[in-house]
């Protein structure tokens, strides 16, 4: 396969016939200027030196080193080839929670940052394992299919917001219920559900998706967010905190014991969050303990460079450039190639 890295320099090719009307208009220019002094058959006889086939062959030459030095900053690339390889390890689906709630500070620097410090530390730790991102507050959205590429999930845990997901809540149910679906095609590996929340103000059967996902050998554990007594949810962009319809500001409280209740029906183990790595040893601990397995997963070689022989023609056609002038060469010149061939022949 071939593709350009950089195929926006290619629009630079477009400077090609721009350089080929310049060079037409100052050719006939340059012959108007010449016919003004006489008849240029005469005057072609008192300048036997001029050339008129090196200065377009120097143009064309010219053009091809444009052309050439454009290929090389759009970088061509060859050799993308599609390999199956086999890894051990184990599949695990984050279920993370992005509602409004937490966004409180009772954890610092806020539930949310907190909780996608924890996740990234977890995926540092991660080799050959998959892993998968659900986000959740009234409904559940995969933010990034089961995969192997780490570096887009930690790239998708730090723009994660609670913007992602319009309508407000704590669908926690739903949330499980598509990671259990997230999951890759049967395989011996173990298999977890980590489950991050404050758990206010759950809306749906969350214990029932935590059960059905233990009949199919997915643990599920709980990290909770937050503290039991509570803290303001600030409004972003203000100094102001979140109020309900009476003007009280809202409270969000941590539901321990529904994160507690979930964590034991999904046969996995919960664990309160602070700003110790408390949670994230914990967490860590629970997934080595995991069966691993072979894993099938796709990789992609990389592309070959192919813009060095661009770079080498270019140089040559330039060397060559410099070597030919605009005029002819009195000593060339001399030389008569036509009249040697016929003293040989006599």
């Amino acid at each position: 396969m071939f593709r350009f890295a950089h195929p926006e320099y290619l629009f630079l090719l477009l400077l090609i016939p721009l350089l080929i009307g310049v060079f037409i208009y100052t050719s006939i220019q340059k012959r108007r200027n010449i016919a003004k002094f006489g008849n240029p058959d005469i005057l072609a006889q008192l300048m036997p030196n001029v050339s008129k086939v090196r200065p377009q062959l120097k143009f064309y030459f010219q053009l091809v080193v444009v052309f050439l030095l454009t290929i090389v900053l759009a970088q061509p690339q060859f050799g993308l080839k599609q390999e199956k390889e086999k890894r051990k390890g184990i599949e695990v689906m984050i279920a993370l929670d992005v509602s409004n709630s937490m966004l409180a500070q009772d954890v610092l620097p806020s539930r949310l940052e907190n909780a996608k410090q924890i996740l990234s530390k977890l995926v540092d730790d991660m080799n050959d394992d998959k892993v998968g991102l659900v986000v959740f507050a009234g409904d559940a959205y995969t933010q990034l299919p089961i995969t192997v590429d780490y570096v887009s999930a930690k790239m998708f845990l730090s723009n994660i917001s609670p913007e992602l997901v319009p309508r407000q809540g704590t669908a926690i149910g739903s949330a499980l219920d598509l990671a259990i679906k997230s999951f890759g095609a049967k395989s011996e590996a173990g298999k977890a559900i980590i489950l991050i929340t404050d758990g206010e103000n759950h809306e749906d059967d969350a214990i029932g998706a935590a059960k059905l996902a233990a009949e199919n050998n997915i643990i599920v554990n709980v990290i909770g967010m937050g503290k039991t007594d509570g803290a303001p949810i600030p409004v972003p962009g203000t100094m102001s905190f979140r109020k309900d319809k009476d003007g009280n500001v809202v409270v969000s409280k941590l539901n321990e014991q529904m994160c507690k209740e979930i964590a034991l029906a999904g046969k996995g183990v919960y664990v309160h969050a602070d700003n110790t790595n408390g949670a994230y040893k914990v967490i860590n601990k629970e997934l080595d303990k995991l069966a691993k397995s072979d894993l099938k997963s796709t990789s992609y070689s990389e592309y070959n460079e192919q813009f060095q022989s661009f770079a080498l023609l270019a140089l040559l056609i330039l060397v060559i450039d410099f070597f030919i002038f605009d005029r002819k060469n009195k000593r060339l010149s001399k030389i008569k190639i036509f009249d040697l061939k016929d003293k040989v022949t006599k």
